[in-house]
């Protein structure tokens, strides 16, 4: 009897020894294309069981040319590279990483905040620039006396609001379909317009979606308190990059963090690389060294059950439960992340 085949598409820096070994000695052939191009995915992948893939985009036309694919497991906890719509519509399972990174981003996000609101990257400029403390001019607000908004309450913000309660002077969130019997003491439940206009610093937990995309916008930037200051570590194209640039010449805006961008990696004259109120990390969030194994290993294992059982460890998308009735609509301007 043929072995079942799974196929790797894209690990970009990610080491896939361990997941192919863990594949491998559960009785499949792997194959790992290291491509995001759709035609080598399909040259690679056209009697493939299983389809485990990094950044590379699944869509309709690639699964016409995939016929024996019956589960697609991504390497994150997004999930926007998939149709999931589609696969859902073709019965397949869509498994993702829900808590891969879950406290290695929360922490990130945290220290992104925090260094914003000392300052620090303006101190930093400062000293490199052979000045001392009557030269730095930022007065940082107190930590205690501000409020952390949070646009999105999945795993990661509310990781993040447990982390920060201890540090802040108050924390709230936005999200319309958590439930009020989850929502945790300590943490207002606003409605977006409040919470952006009360949230000294807000920090995005929201995947990409059609709702989301552009969600912060020249628009809800200016209904932000003057001063504050804006964390993304969610998704790039979450924030009009145009809209952020003109807030933060303006003086609107005191500072942001960006460890993700609308286009990656940005072109080398892109003022979001040069604004000195941008503070920048390279897509790192998620990075730790656990984290980077549980990314490869992770995903071999949701195959690996669903061969075994029919059933991955972390469904995204359950056919069963797609049979049985629709599922919840999206959220309208951001989803638990």
């Amino acid at each position: 009897m043929a072995r079942p085949v799974a196929v790797i598409t894209d690990t970009e820096e990610l080491d896939p020894g361990p997941g192919v070994q863990l594949l491998t000695e559960g009785g499949f052939e792997v194959r790992v294309v290291g491509s995001r191009d759709p035609e080598t995915i399909a040259a690679a992948a056209h009697d493939a069981d299983a389809l485990i893939v990094g950044y590379a985009r699944v869509d309709a036309a690639l699964l016409d040319r995939l016929p024996r694919v019956r589960i697609v497991a991504t390497m994150s906890a997004g999930h926007d590279m998939v149709d999931t719509a589609e696969a859902a519509r073709r019965g397949l399972w869509v498994a993702n990483l829900p808590h891969a990174a879950t406290e290695d981003v929360a922490v990130h996000a945290l220290a992104s905040a925090l260094s914003l609101t000392r300052r620090l990257p303006q101190a930093d400029a400062v000293v490199r620039a052979g000045g001392w403390n009557e030269d730095f001019t930022e007065v940082p607000r107190r930590a205690s006396d501000t409020t952390l908004g949070l646009v999105g309450f999945g795993r990661i913000a509310r990781a993040l609001a447990r982390l920060a309660a201890p540090v802040f002077g108050r924390i709230a969130a936005y999200d319309p379909h958590a439930a009020d019997s989850d929502w945790p003491d300590g943490v207002e439940r606003l409605a977006l317009d409040d919470l952006v206009a009360r949230a000294d610093i807000l920090s995005l937990h929201t995947p990409s979606t059609p709702a989301t995309r552009g969600m912060v916008d020249a628009a809800l930037l200016a209904r932000m308190r003057p001063g504050s200051l804006l964390v993304n570590v969610s998704r790039g194209d979450l924030v009009d990059p145009e809209a952020l640039l003109a807030a933060l010449d303006s003086g609107h805006l005191a500072g942001a963090a960006l460890d993700v961008f609308p286009v990656e990696p940005p072109a080398p004259d892109d003022r979001l690389r040069t604004h000195p109120r941008l503070q920048l990390s390279p897509h790192s969030a998620f990075l730790s060294d656990l984290s980077l194994r549980a990314y490869i290993l992770e995903p071999a294992r949701n195959v690996l059950a669903w061969w075994a059982t029919g059933r991955p460890n972390t469904p995204l998308v359950d056919p069963s439960a797609q049979a049985a009735g629709p599922q919840p609509a999206p959220l309208r301007q951001g989803a638990a992340a």
